[in-house]
């Protein structure tokens, strides 16, 4: 009878331990969730926090690691922090690639770009059809002015994602830093096709534009720049540089004038305006 009981006792028990281990898991990871809500809404700091409470919960909870991780570096540019939590969720779990592709990405962000390297080297080997990393590893490269290394890098995410428009501007700007203008403007248009609404792109081809003195070309490419983003200072003074170039002085001081306004620190736009309005004064 003893035994009896005592087994009725140690089952009761294996399954209060259960229930308790079952609730447990399930508060974590209602913690997750909420975590990854309030992340999309852009509410990183309420994210963080529960985050943590879901790693309180479990101390190896990689995905609360890495989900913190992206709060960290991505939602707040806090990237030792994140750098931190992405070092613990590959800790745990030696074969996340998407780990190391990020904390590359936030080593990327703090100019070591070696170890950058390392850790796309890493996702690359984990996941050899991860566009993003040897994307990322572009950006590395090109950060070091390894620019052939880069190129090659982009030509890999853009084999496995020919979508993949950023990898397009990407290697536009490697070609623009090697001189080769008309690679360049290819990939930046090839990157506007996918992306029409690539506020960079316009800029960075307007700029190259500008530099073969195409002046009306750079000119339409920096007016769609401004009517996507009005706010975007620089499109403002090169387009008033391109006016310049062209000879059209008055719309040049317009656009200096309005660089300065959105920009009063803006000191380019406003010598700029001065030295016209000299030449001006000179005539």
């Amino acid at each position: 009878m003893r035994k009896y009981i005592l087994c009725i006792l140690v089952l009761a028990l294996i399954a209060t331990i259960g229930c308790a281990t079952t609730a447990v898991e399930k508060t974590k990871e209602a913690y997750l969730d909420r975590g990854n809500s309030y992340y999309r809404s852009g509410k990183y700091q309420q994210a963080i926090s529960d985050y943590t409470k879901a790693i309180e919960l479990n101390p190896k909870y990689a995905d609360a690691y890495y989900n913190r991780g992206l709060a960290y570096g991505k939602g707040k540019g806090q990237f030792d922090k994140a750098i931190a939590d992405y070092s613990k969720a590959i800790e745990i779990n030696p074969k996340d690639a998407k780990a190391y592709n990020n904390r590359g990405f936030d080593y990327l962000n703090k100019g070591q770009y070696d170890k950058a390297i390392s850790d796309y080297n890493k996702a690359i080997e984990l996941n050899p059809k991860n566009a993003g990393a040897y994307n990322n590893r572009g950006l590395a490269y090109d950060n070091k002015d390894q620019y052939d290394k880069a190129i090659s890098d982009y030509n890999k995410a853009i084999e496995i994602n020919p979508k993949y428009a950023k990898a397009h501007y990407n290697r536009g700007n490697a070609y623009a830093r090697k001189r080769q203008y008309d690679k360049a403007i290819t990939d930046y248009t090839k990157a506007l096709e996918i992306n029409p609404k690539y506020v960079l792109a316009y800029y960075n081809r307007g700029n190259v534009y500008r530099g073969k003195r195409q002046y009306d070309k750079a000119i339409s490419d920096y007016s769609k720049a401004i009517e996507i983003n009005p706010k975007y200072v620089s499109s403002y003074y090169n387009r008033g540089i391109a006016y310049y170039g062209k000879g059209q002085f008055d719309k040049a001081i317009a656009d200096f004038n309005k660089a300065v306004e959105i920009n009063p620190k803006h000191t380019k736009a406003y010598y700029k305006h001065v030295d016209i309005n000299n030449y001006n004064n000179s005539l």
